[in-house]
């Protein structure tokens, strides 16, 4: 990880906003989201949370599922290049079964390409909810996007419960877990959340990025932790954006002084 030591900050924000079941005006979010990080440039990662295409809404609410060709994908494509940054985003994915879409994340990068998609693996069937009536699970494949020094690793809310699919993407080259969510609002939910991002980012050594929902229905809360479990940036339950230098030669120093993943006895696979 010689070269990490070389290689500068990466510059971060996080976009904690309230989605709305309505691609159109959320289309108008994003934009808006992006007017207001082009004012600053010299972003290398923007974060949207999960389902900022089109949120859940109701259950009988239409997800309103597109294609990764689809009019989210070309805006989410067009914000990138504008700002040159990898921009990661959520949204609802067709599949071969239209009444069940995946739930997607897809980065792509400052020159438009797409890094990575990456759908839901465990579907969030807890708390009363369902999410698998409305939704198909993703393939159990860890989707890792480079970014300037540091490596991403893909995963999307729920999944952050399951600590060996974390490992997996460390295991695919991930230092940096990024957690795109819509975390409900609930008894103790807030306090799982903050500590299962710790959590990920201690037992790994990795910095994790919580980009969430807020408002009525999500618990906001957005955050960085560092590779030592550290929160070095945080949101209330407001609309905002949460913005950090990622560190390269902070994450070689935090595996240096903690060197967990080089001390594992059970075999990896």
């Amino acid at each position: 990880m010689s070269s990490a030591l070389q290689s500068p900050p990466v510059r971060a924000a996080l976009v904690q906003t309230a989605a709305v079941p309505d691609s159109a005006q959320q289309a108008k979010s994003v934009q808006a989201w992006c007017d207001q990080l082009a004012e600053s440039p010299g972003w290398d990662l923007v974060v949207f949370p999960e389902g900022v295409m089109h949120d859940f809404g109701t259950p009988d609410d239409d997800l309103a599922a597109e294609p990764l060709d689809g009019p989210f994908v070309e805006l989410v494509t067009a914000q990138a290049r504008r700002l040159a940054a990898v921009v990661v985003a959520g949204m609802f994915e067709t599949s071969d079964d239209p009444a069940r879409p995946y739930n997607t994340l897809v980065a792509v990068g400052g020159d438009g390409s797409m890094l990575g998609v990456s759908r839901k693996v465990h579907l969030y069937d807890a708390f009363g909810y369902r999410e698998s009536d409305r939704l198909r699970a993703g393939p159990v494949e860890p989707v890792t996007v480079p970014l300037a020094g540091l490596t991403l690793g893909l995963m999307t809310c729920y999944d952050l419960r399951f600590p060996e699919y974390a490992r997996l993407l460390v295991d695919a080259g991930a230092d940096t877990l990024c957690v795109p969510a819509a975390w409900a609002r609930g008894p103790l939910k807030e306090d799982h959340w903050e500590t299962l991002l710790r959590a990920r980012a201690i037992e790994n050594t990795a910095y994790v990025l919580g980009a969430a929902q807020c408002g009525a229905t999500y618990s906001g809360r957005s955050q960085v932790v560092d590779p030592l479990g550290i929160s070095v940036a945080a949101a209330g339950d407001e609309e905002t954006v949460v913005t950090a230098e990622l560190d390269p030669a902070r994450l070689v120093a935090a595996r240096d002084r903690n060197p967990a993943l080089r001390h594992r006895r059970i075999p990896v696979g």
